[in-house]
C-alpha cells in the first residue's frame, strides 16, 4: 500500500493537494492510505519547510505547490 502524506494546516491549497494526491492514486488503481500532517511541530520534523508539501512513501516529492493529479501520478509510476 503507497503512503501519501499531505503536510499542511489545512488551508485551501493543502485541501486542493490531498484531492488531488487522491485523484492521481485512483486513476492510477492504486492501494492508498492519505495522511494529513497538519501539527506545525510534526511537519518540521519531516523536513518541510513550504507548505503544502506532498510524501509518497516517505520522501517529500512536492513542497510550496499544488501539483495537479496528472503530475503525482507520473510520481506514483
Amino acid at each position: 500500500m503507497t503512503k501519501l502524506e499531505v503536510f499542511g494546516t489545512g488551508c485551501p491549497k493543502c485541501q486542493q493537494l490531498a484531492a488531488n494526491a487522491e485523484e492521481a492514486a485512483r486513476a492510477a488503481g492504486i492501494e492508498y492510505e492519505l495522511i494529513k500532517v497538519t501539527d506545525i511541530n510534526a511537519i518540521a520534523q519531516a523536513g518541510v519547510m513550504l507548505t503544502p508539501a506532498l510524501a509518497i512513501d516517505g520522501q517529500i516529492k512536492v513542497a510550496g505547490k499544488v501539483a495537479d493529479a496528472a503530475a503525482i501520478q507520473k510520481m506514483l509510476a
